[in-house]
């Protein structure tokens, strides 16, 4: 537990200030709270010399000071504490955003999109209460006991042990109690997140399970989902109901060992009846704390439960880190020519590249092409190290990739992925992302660059049309365009097009092509296409198959060849002609 607990000394740290403006209100609270049962028993042992009004007046308006002033120190008690823990709570939500902004490709692969979300959200949600509530309540508890216990013993240490002879059972119904409520809220936390990733995969699947008809099927499956996590729950309910009377009943306990003990000791003068009277009022002060002990110990198994699973996020280590000072190459100083050196990756058993070696000058334009799964998005996936070398290298002028700054690098790249990704935002924000002060200008002029702009002119808004979630508005080629355009925008040194043009027919692809064309000739380019039209004017055109290069030159010296690449034209020469018939 402490070692999960050392993640959140930093956050402590750095508002130790207010922590001890608050744990100094919590003191003060305490200590005068603490004192009114003492006034009481002056009281009391007053009137039993005789009732004088004057008296009487002096000891409540005491009363009513020391409760005007301990309503006082439990407000900023509670606003300084509370509001910490917002602040906490506020800083552990950037960090653990910024660390999975950072992590590599292959934390994703491990965790699923809902299980992240329910620990950024009802996770974060728990350590917070544990830090607010949980703490306050907890130093409150310990401190009021110490203080009436050091008063109690001061007046008579019998009746004290007798009343504090419960204690021992407390302690052990705590650790009980505590392990099994922190075992059972961490499974609930995992069932939170398999309800967060049904629901997550079923709001982005939508359309899918709506063309199979699996409405009923996915309901269904939700619903047992949510069935076992209301049976953990009720679990978790029930040991809490039987923790929180347990603690009564032991109250109880000490309030009848008071009574009785108390009462034998007044009856035979060994005692004042305002000594008496003090007890019972210590007694009765002690009853919310420790039923709020039982509280704090179920907020705080609940928030290092929490903590754990957040800890595996802040404590991932992405695979792909910027290199040690010393090693660093200025990503900007270097070349744009690339070259692949006996490039081995592999997923598993399976190797993605097998000892490919392949150059590409700077300014040059190469297309690859290959049969599925040959290891085209691999290949470019190492240039902007999305992906790390299995063996081999990988050097972008004539320096190791894994010398530079990967976003001093991607910098330098635009790169349009397979799978284009849109946000919730309008078009011209959408293609000015990562370029932050491009003007409408710029902007019009990558849209037309990329075919937009006869499109734009039919949106109701033009550039600040809204696009819904992944560009949910558009077609299948108007977000691949848009993704080229957000590209080229960036004027990079290496433009890098995964099968971009898939979307799009071939009238609208020789448009693009032509406007990329004076694009292209400023900077290296990788055009990764299974549509011969599309990488038959590159400058050289290489053929991967099985993670290796098989083939390699213009388009005229592979058709010449006979191989793959050939084949490929032939046919689609052949659908070609098909279509026109």
């Amino acid at each position: 537990m402490l070692k999960s607990l050392a993640t959140l000394w930093p956050y402590m740290k750095r508002y130790r200030g207010g922590l001890a403006r608050g744990i100094g209100a919590l003191v003060t609270k305490d200590l005068l709270a603490a004192a009114q049962p003492i006034v009481i028993g002056w009281g009391v042992d007053s009137l039993t010399h005789g009732f004088k009004l004057r008296i009487v007046m002096q000891f409540a308006a005491a009363l009513v000071g020391l409760s005007l002033l301990k309503g006082v120190f439990q407000y900023w008690m509670r606003v300084i504490i509370i509001g910490i823990s917002r602040d906490i709570e506020f800083d552990l939500r950037n960090d653990l955003f910024g660390s999975l902004v950072r992590l590599s490709q292959d934390f994703y692969s491990r965790f699923r999109t809902g299980d992240i979300m329910a620990r950024s959200t009802n996770d974060l949600n728990a350590v917070r209460m544990m830090l607010g509530p949980g703490v306050m309540y907890c130093s409150e508890t310990m401190l009021m006991l110490v203080l009436a216990a050091g008063v109690m013993l001061h007046t008579d240490p019998r009746l004290t042990l007798l009343a504090l002879s419960p204690a021992p059972l407390v302690s052990v119904a705590v650790i009980l109690f505590g392990r099994r409520i922190h075992t059972r809220f961490e499974q609930i936390q995992k069932m939170f997140s398999d309800i967060s990733s049904k629901v997550q995969e079923n709001l982005s699947g939508v359309r899918v399970i709506r063309a199979y008809a699996q409405e009923s099927a996915e309901v269904r499956q939700f619903e047992a989902l949510n069935q076992d996590y209301i049976r953990e729950n009720i679990g978790l309910a029930k040991i809490q109901g039987m923790f929180m009377p347990l603690l009564q009943a032991l109250i109880g306990v000490t309030f009848l060992l008071v009574l009785w003990g108390g009462g034998r000791q007044l009856l035979q003068h060994r005692i004042s009846l305002g000594s008496f009277v003090m007890f019972n009022t210590y007694m009765g002060m002690l009853i919310w704390p420790m039923i709020a002990f039982g509280w704090v110990v179920n907020l705080m198994q609940r928030g290092t439960a929490s903590l754990n699973r957040i800890n595996e996020i802040l404590h991932e280590q992405p695979s792909i880190r910027r290199p040690a000072v010393e090693n660093l190459v200025d990503a900007e100083a270097v070349g744009s020519d690339i070259r692949f050196t006996d490039v081995k990756v592999n997923f598993g058993t399976r190797a993605a590249l097998d000892n490919l070696n392949l150059t590409i000058r700077e300014g040059e334009t190469v297309a690859i092409v290959g049969q599925t799964g040959s290891g085209k998005s691999t290949l470019v996936n190492l240039i902007p190290r999305l992906l790390d070398v299995t063996g081999g290298s990988v050097e972008i002028g004539r320096t190791d990739v894994r010398r530079l700054d990967p976003e001093r690098l991607r910098d330098q790249i635009g790169f349009v992925p397979q799978e284009t990704f849109l946000f919730s935002a309008t078009l011209a924000e959408n293609i000015a992302w990562g370029v932050p002060d491009a003007s409408k200008e710029q902007i019009t002029w990558a849209a037309r660059v990329a075919g937009l702009a006869s499109d734009i002119e039919g949106f109701p808004n033009g550039l600040g049309t809204m696009l819904g979630e992944r560009g949910l508005t558009l077609s299948g080629g108007q977000k691949q365009r848009t993704a080229i355009a957000r590209a080229i925008l960036r004027n990079p040194r290496i433009l890098i097009l995964d099968d971009a043009l898939s979307s799009v027919d071939t009238i609208t692809e020789e448009k693009i092509l032509a406007e990329l064309a004076a694009v292209m000739r400023d900077r290296t380019t990788i055009l990764i296409s299974h549509r011969v039209s599309t990488v038959q004017n590159a400058d050289r055109i290489v053929v991967l198959s099985h993670g290796k290069v098989v083939e390699s030159g213009t388009h005229l010296e592979l058709q010449a060849l006979g191989g793959y690449y050939a084949d490929l034209y032939q046919k689609q020469l052949l659908e070609e002609e098909l279509e026109t018939i």
